[in-house]
């Protein structure tokens, strides 16, 4: 029987790790089948969810599937049987199969949280999966369609991490287009942090505070929400910000299906793992893209929830299980290299470099940089099998 490595997962760690598998074995010239199973052969760039055009921002996978021998099955994984090596998953017609696997690399994302907060679930919006921000969207551009008001004309961010200011910043011009250039609208985000980009290096900070300032987007700090509703946010000091349009962008948790795993994780749900990627306690399953606490380095630093992150897990864990059947080396996961390029809407963009994020480009430059890596770095390759492998290889240059 041949063996079976199954890919749970089909985002940027889960599409680069069946390629980077099925490269390993095509050049041990070895056959292994890989199957990947996911809701939609298709790559959501979720990165650029809160952009315009959000159903656009999807490339297609099966071709690229097709020419490099991997297998789709079109479904949703429910239950990981590590006892007996299979999965139990629904296809699109709500019947249930189990799948076999000799290894498991699990690639099944994150989302965002908004149980912890009252009314969260069922007033805010989010950019979390493709559906959620096409939901968005068009209620940001039906506001048009409502009475002049404070609360139509304002929106609240919940959150000021990358997420939540690529989209803050990229408001005012969006709502302007929409609702004219002589609205008053109003842009809020809400932080916990004592000041807007807390977590990062002063030279970031200072970037983001000038271009929110140049925007006019507002910034509530050592602020956090209290309950969402159908008028707007309440916040834990008692304020009221009236608005029809929230938006969450906090309490991002890796996949569930983590959760059926007994193996340590961390408080975002992810599986802790070595530096093969392995599971600890768990030699035949790899963990990878945000369902990963992985170190980059022997310097303290771990992946983060980034497609930065992402693509590199996804092409270590791949080779590595595929290596594992093959009796070959594995490649210890590294990726010391991080670097961030942030949308500051109308204002221009911001690229750093390092853990601790030196400023190396700002405004029109950074922005250049930040459209060639989402519109292109990020996106997969053509449909070419050399050219797929090529680019799979874990140590092939990347950021």
């Amino acid at each position: 029987m041949q063996k079976q490595i199954l890919i749970v997962g089909a985002g940027f760690a889960g599409m680069w790790a069946a390629l980077s598998a099925a490269r390993l074995a095509d050049k041990n010239q070895q056959h292994i089948d890989i199957t990947v199973i996911a809701p939609q052969p298709e790559l959501r760039v979720r990165p650029r969810f809160y952009e315009n055009a959000v159903q656009t921002l999807v490339a297609p996978l099966q071709p690229l599937f097709d020419v490099t021998g991997i297998r789709f099955l079109q479904g949703h994984v429910e239950q990981i049987l590590p006892g007996s090596h299979e999965v139990s998953w629904q296809d699109t017609n709500g019947e249930n199969h189990l799948h076999r696997y000799d290894r498991l690399v699990l690639a099944s994302g994150s989302h965002v949280n908004r149980d912890a907060v009252s009314g969260a679930a069922e007033h805010a919006f989010d950019l979390d999966q493709l559906e959620s921000a096409a939901v968005l969207e068009q209620h940001i551009k039906d506001l048009a369609l409502q009475p002049e008001s404070e609360a139509r004309n304002t929106v609240v961010v919940c959150g000021g991490g990358f997420t939540g200011i690529e989209m803050a910043l990229e408001l005012p011009s969006r709502l302007r287009n929409i609702l004219g250039a002589d609205a008053k609208t109003r842009v809020v985000v809400v932080e916990r942090s004592a000041q807007p980009g807390g977590r990062w290096s002063q030279a970031l900070r200072d970037v983001i505070i000038d271009a929110s300032a140049e925007l006019g987007v507002e910034w509530l700090v050592n602020a956090e929400v209290e309950s969402v509703d159908a008028a707007g946010v309440t916040l834990k000091d008692g304020q009221v910000i009236a608005s029809q349009t929230v938006i969450w962008t906090v309490g991002v948790q890796a996949s569930d299906l983590t959760a059926q795993i007994n193996a340590p994780r961390d408080r975002q749900g992810r599986l802790h793992v070595n530096k093969n990627l392995q599971v600890l306690g768990h030699e035949d399953i790899y963990a990878t893209g945000d369902v990963a606490y992985a170190a980059t380095d022997d310097k303290g630093n771990h992946a983060l929830m980034t497609c930065q992150h992402a693509i590199l897990l996804g092409k270590f864990a791949g080779n590595n299980a595929a290596a594992n059947l093959l009796n070959v080396a594995p490649l210890p996961y590294r990726q010391e290299m991080y670097v961030t390029c942030l949308d500051l809407g109308a204002w221009g963009a911001v690229y750093t470099e390092g853990w601790d994020q030196q400023v190396k480009l700002t405004r029109e430059e950074a922005k250049k940089l930040k459209m060639s890596i989402v519109s292109e770095l990020i996106y997969p390759p053509k449909a070419d099998r050399a050219v797929a492998f090529e680019i799979a290889d874990p140590l092939a240059p990347f950021v």
